[in-house]
């Protein structure tokens, strides 16, 4: 899906994975991550978002909850939105301030003491019991903690497993029965996804959702809240937040545009940020039909991957689809083609074990078992490995 991008935006990347691969320093299933090209992305949101008066809480799920590349993106936004418990734990940790806690996943009961002691900006709530449960902590704490109001999506734009928040028809009840709890005070709403891209131009378009935010918005504010918070996540990057701007967002949280991979990345190169990761595995064996076959682990299933680059030879082979509930032990290729050379090459193609296959692709790393290799110095032609991490953040 980024491959070309990769290629023609970052190639020093493609080339620093896989000699790190080739010479051994990284195994295979491995995420190997730009970090100077992610805190210039982060840079670039920051200075775009102040210019149009928006605030930004950062996410890091795709980077695998990353310590290293949190400080790096929190030197120029330094409030995130934690989707998880956990990840508000790695965020914390890492030295980020905590924006938005609990959306996309509520806060578990007994996580709420740690959670609020470290004064967060915001709590979502997806409905009056856990409000309740935020409320009785903060008394403890003896804190008034904000929260934001989680609206039930529309449903042409709600992705499965993600269900849940107040219905905008009983936003009035909801915010009657808050409105009466001590320590909390509703400070705004959010959902999710309140921007998607086209699937055909990658073009941002605020969805259905969005404009239910927006009502809620206004409906709390005529029940007399004041600095409402309107927070509008999903293909939040510099293209999008003029949208965010002018459909009445206050807050936008970057994901995949801290490493130039959102949906409009794949199909616009020359977008501002950068592509900022690329994938690393290689071969494991060759089938007697002539596919050959890739280390797993790190194959997310809403990828679109489409090419693999050998690097040994140069080819690009063909990723074969593979169904999604399926665990990803290995990963086919195409056999290469009657006629098909080496790059470069009038050698047939060929494929051996352990060639090194580069591949650039959306993924959410904290969801696989990858590896994730942080690398810096590439701009000024000193690539060097600065660390080897687990999928979830922790060191290897």
């Amino acid at each position: 899906m980024f491959l070309d991008t990769v290629l023609v935006r970052n190639p020093e990347l493609a080339e620093a994975a896989a000699v790190l691969h080739d010479k051994g320093a990284i195994p295979p299933d491995t995420y190997v991550i730009d970090r100077d090209t992610v805190e210039a992305n982060a840079e670039l949101l920051a200075g775009e978002a102040r210019r149009l008066g928006l605030s930004l809480w950062f996410v890091v799920k795709q980077l695998g909850r990353n310590p290293e590349l949190i400080r790096a993106v929190a030197r120029h936004l330094p409030e995130a939105a934690a989707i998880d418990a956990p990840e508000a734990r790695a965020l914390h940790s890492a030295g980020a301030r905590p924006g938005n806690v609990g959306h996309l996943v509520q806060v578990p009961r007994r996580a709420l003491p740690e959670v609020l002691a470290w004064r967060p900006a915001a709590v979502t709530v997806f409905d009056a019991d856990n409000a309740r449960a935020v409320s009785a902590e903060a008394v403890r704490q003896n804190i008034v903690q904000d929260v934001l109001v989680r609206l039930e999506a529309a449903p042409e734009s709600v992705y499965p497993g993600q269900d849940g928040g107040v219905p905008l028809q009983q936003l009035d009840a909801f915010a009657a029965e808050a409105e009466a709890l001590p320590g909390i005070r509703i400070a705004g709403v959010t959902g999710f996804p309140c921007v998607l891209c086209d699937p055909r131009t990658g073009t941002p378009q605020p969805t259905a959702t969005f404009a239910l935010l927006r009502k809620a918005h206004a409906q709390l504010t005529g029940r007399g809240h004041t600095d409402l918070k309107l927070s509008a996540p999903s293909a939040t990057c510099v293209a999008s937040l003029p949208l965010l701007a002018e459909f009445g967002a206050t807050h936008g949280e970057p994901g995949h545009a801290l490493t130039g991979t959102t949906p409009l990345h794949a199909v616009d190169q020359d977008q501002p940020e950068r592509p900022a990761y690329v994938y690393v595995t290689e071969v494991s064996h060759t089938l007697a039909d002539g596919r050959p076959a890739l280390h797993g682990g790190g194959f997310y299933p809403r990828a679109d991957i489409r090419d693999a680059l050998l690097y040994r030879t140069g080819t690009r082979l063909r990723v074969q689809d593979m169904p999604a509930e399926n665990i990803d032990y290995y990963r086919l290729l195409s056999a290469p083609a009657p006629g098909q050379t080496n790059a470069g090459e009038s050698a047939p193609a060929d494929v051996r074990a352990g060639d090194t296959a580069v591949l650039a692709f959306r993924t959410q790393i904290f969801v696989t078992r990858s590896n994730v290799a942080v690398v810096s110095g590439l701009s000024s032609g000193a690539p060097k490995l600065t660390g080897l991490y687990e999928p979830l953040g922790g060191t290897l």
